[in-house]
């Protein structure tokens, strides 16, 4: 039996489920307090998002500008809203599979733009891994960048030139995440009053940073040091880090090169590249690739 919710006047109401994650719902809920997808949206209508013409729920092209409605992004209208009015971008994803083929077509047609499961402006509904509203495209000033929207498995974009690693930075290589943290700089160790030898290696002197090998639920596997002078490699069977059992990895990926006090991420010509979480807004290029949930999404600028 579903669960039923105290009604006023001492009567009972059957409660709805949610479609997604079968939460039991309170009716009148715009939102579900479980997975947070909207509830209220219709579907009996959506708008070409090339000319925003309406068409019918079944239409396969846009009957005024004969737009493919299928191969494109689908703009479902609430009752109590307005819509935003399509603009001429020529800005489109281009949806990728694991070998680099395409897959789909979605035009970016609105300034804003939400990519997720349910309830977004552009909906993979099939892919579990993504947040009902997971990522956002912001084009300004012919400008285009993105944000993650608080998703729970993150935005990553795809580096294309050697990129500076930050404290807190993620980084994908092959199937592995890595968390890279700064630990500052440790000042010398004094000298002991009797001038015993201190035990242990004298180089590196200080470690200034760790890469730390994180798991599925986010706890530590293991840990490398970083120091000043000192370039690290990854790899599935070369480098100074190996990951024999990660089929995803190329034979040499990745290197974090020493920089002074930075330290600089660079795809070592993988197969696969190498990824760095979305923190705030980054901006996009011509063939920019994101990664959300599990679908690759390439940028083709006009």
């Amino acid at each position: 039996m579903n669960r039923l919710f105290s009604a006023p006047k001492g009567q009972m109401r059957e409660a709805s489920q949610c479609p997604i994650c079968k939460t039991g719902l309170t009716p009148g809920l715009p939102y579900c307090p479980g997975c947070g997808s909207q509830l209220d949206k219709t579907e009996d209508s959506r708008l070409c998002p090339k000319c925003s013409s309406a068409a019918g729920p079944h239409a396969k092209f846009c009957p005024e500008c004969g737009y493919g409605l299928d191969s494109g992004a689908r703009a479902h209208r609430r009752t109590s809203s307005m819509h935003t009015p399509a603009v001429d971008t020529g800005i489109v994803l281009t949806r990728l599979d694991e070998t680099g083929q395409e897959l789909s077509t979605h035009p970016i047609v609105t300034k804003t733009t939400t990519i997720g499961r349910d309830g977004a402006d552009i909906d993979f509904p099939d892919d579990r891994y993504l947040s009902p509203r997971h990522a956002e495209l912001i084009l300004e000033d012919g400008v285009l960048s993105v944000r993650d929207l608080g998703s729970r498995n993150g935005t990553w974009f795809f580096i294309e030139a050697p990129y500076k690693l930050t404290d807190g930075d993620l980084v994908l290589v092959g199937s592995q995440i890595f968390r890279f943290r700064r630990l500052g700089y440790p000042g010398p160790h004094p000298p002991e009053a009797d001038a015993t030898r201190r035990l242990g290696s004298l180089t590196p002197s200080a470690d200034i940073a760790t890469l730390t090998q994180t798991r599925s639920d986010g706890s530590a596997r293991d840990v490398m040091h970083l120091s000043p002078g000192r370039n690290l490699t990854i790899g599935r069977d070369q480098g100074d880090w190996i990951f024999s059992y990660d089929p995803s990895m190329s034979g040499l990926h990745a290197q974090i090169q020493s920089d002074d006090a930075d330290f600089v991420l660079i795809d070592a010509d993988s197969r696969n590249g190498v990824a760095v979480n979305v923190r705030g807004s980054i901006q996009l290029t011509q063939h920019s690739r994101i990664l959300v949930g599990d679908k690759m999404l390439r940028v083709d600028l006009p």
